[in-house]
């Protein structure tokens, strides 16, 4: 199949269920949908000729026999006792989202007041003066294609509101399940807005439950407002026959905090796009990850950090261990505005292939139209240390064990920029596994296997 041809069929897709799909969402979202058609139809699937995605083979993954669900699947067995997630010490508000869609039977506990956590299809009704202020306005469909394909499809996900001045002490987790006996294609719609002064935590988890194959394309926007600060945790742990392509856009006000970390352990394809504006003076955004890689997986980063006001400061730290057949890509860049002056700006990838066979492509940009400003940037792909496995080894650790602890080392970097105590533990000791080949999903979360 050919980009054209399977732009065709995502077209056709769509026309034909096009009724159905705005039936269950509001006229609020639905007038979006037609920009986002002609914006697809223009720009199409990304290929490599496309810059930002110059390192990623889509059609190979985004082609098959996929079928497609406009409405939530009704199942005789109740999600809950299928799956729940036990992390020792991790008390957190959990919120389920299946195949794309608000999980009805989610039980929340009480929020602090004022606060909003419901299916973004509801919100959309319930809500229209919130949704209708932030929805559709930090993704741009003119200028990513994907995010026009998620905008057309969009039907359901996670809404979170957070008013002025609240702080929420126990992490919000948003546990995406992919769950289907068929191979499935799934959109997954995200609206969060936290606004000036509050703070809150986000932990989001992405798990299938059977082996059957899902596309899954996701995006999410978040409003941070003036002196807001939020950190923002995502752990990809999907089965290796899947692809999941993530766009995130994050818009920035004024002395605003916003840090992410994405951890990739498992999946197919995983592309992660992050987008982010600091639009008001003195934001602070911080954006790592950490990805492992083996057999034929595919692991992609893609970064835009854009300063558009003065005194703002980004921080950006991926890294990548790639084993067997295994490939990667960064392709990040800071862009920094004619009058961001006294901008702090960093931006760093290093990545380790155990194997001759892996390959990492990077790709560091920066575009900087002031002279008041630090920027740097740099890129690092190579073998392990020998000089510290020679150390290692003289002290009497074998190979295997001198191996394990330098890529540890190397991780851990990433790994101790999460803040929330119990969820680091938690993510070293998955990340532990994971290096010693032991890790298949997260052993604390209860799953029964279709």
């Amino acid at each position: 199949m050919t980009t054209v041809e399977l732009q065709e069929e995502l077209t056709n897709l769509y026309t034909s269920n096009a009724d159905r799909i705005a039936e269950g969402t509001s006229k609020l979202i639905n007038k979006f949908r037609p920009r986002a058609f002609e914006d697809f139809r223009r720009m199409g699937i990304p290929t490599k000729k496309n810059e930002n995605y110059r390192y990623t083979d889509l059609m190979s993954y985004l082609q098959g026999d996929y079928s497609y669900e406009v409405a939530p699947a009704k199942f005789s067995v109740r999600l809950e006792d299928l799956f729940h997630c036990d992390i020792p010490e991790l008390n957190t508000h959990i919120v389920l989202v299946l195949n794309g869609f608000y999980y009805r039977h989610s039980e929340i506990e009480p929020l602090p007041k004022g606060v909003i956590i419901s299916s973004f299809a509801e919100a959309s009704i319930k809500y229209p003066e919130l949704v209708n202020k932030h929805y559709a306005q930090y993704a741009d469909t003119s200028l990513d294609s994907l995010a026009a394909l998620n905008t057309l499809f969009a039907q359901d996900g996670i809404f979170i509101y957070i008013p002025k001045n609240v702080h929420i002490e126990k992490p919000i987790q948003i546990i995406n399940i992919g769950f289907s006996l068929k191979n499935l294609r799934v959109t997954r719609r995200n609206l969060i807005v936290a606004e000036e002064g509050s703070s809150s935590s986000l932990l989001i988890c992405d798990h299938t439950l059977c082996k059957q194959s899902f596309i899954t394309n996701s995006l999410t926007e978040l409003y941070v407002g003036q002196g807001t600060q939020m950190e923002y945790v995502r752990m990809q742990n999907e089965n290796s026959n899947s692809s999941q392509i993530s766009n995130t856009f994050v818009h920035q006000e004024a002395n605003s905090i916003f840090t992410s970390n994405t951890i990739s352990l498992h999946g197919g394809l995983i592309r992660n796009n992050i987008f982010a504006k600091l639009a008001g003076e003195g934001a602070t955004n911080n954006s790592y990850g950490i990805f492992f890689g083996d057999d034929h997986q595919h692991i992609a980063t893609f970064t835009y950090i854009h300063h558009a006001r003065p005194h703002c400061q980004s921080d950006q730290l991926f890294k990548g261990i790639l084993d067997e057949e295994a490939t990667g890509a960064f392709n990040g860049k800071i862009l920094v505005d004619k009058y961001a002056i006294k901008t702090n700006a960093y931006q760093r990838n290093n990545n380790i292939l155990l194997s001759k066979t892996a390959r990492m492509n990077s790709k560091p940009q920066l575009e900087i139209y002031n002279d008041d400003v630090k920027c740097s940037h740099g890129a690092t792909v190579g073998q392990l240390d020998t000089d510290a496995l020679f150390y290692l080894r003289s002290r009497g650790i074998g190979y295997k064990e001198a191996r394990h602890l330098i890529m540890y080392a190397f991780a851990n970097e990433v790994m101790n920029k999460i803040s929330l105590d119990p969820l680091k533990e938690r993510m070293n000791e998955m990340v532990e596994k994971r290096l010693r080949g032991d890790l298949a999903r997260c052993e604390n979360c209860n799953i029964h296997q279709f």
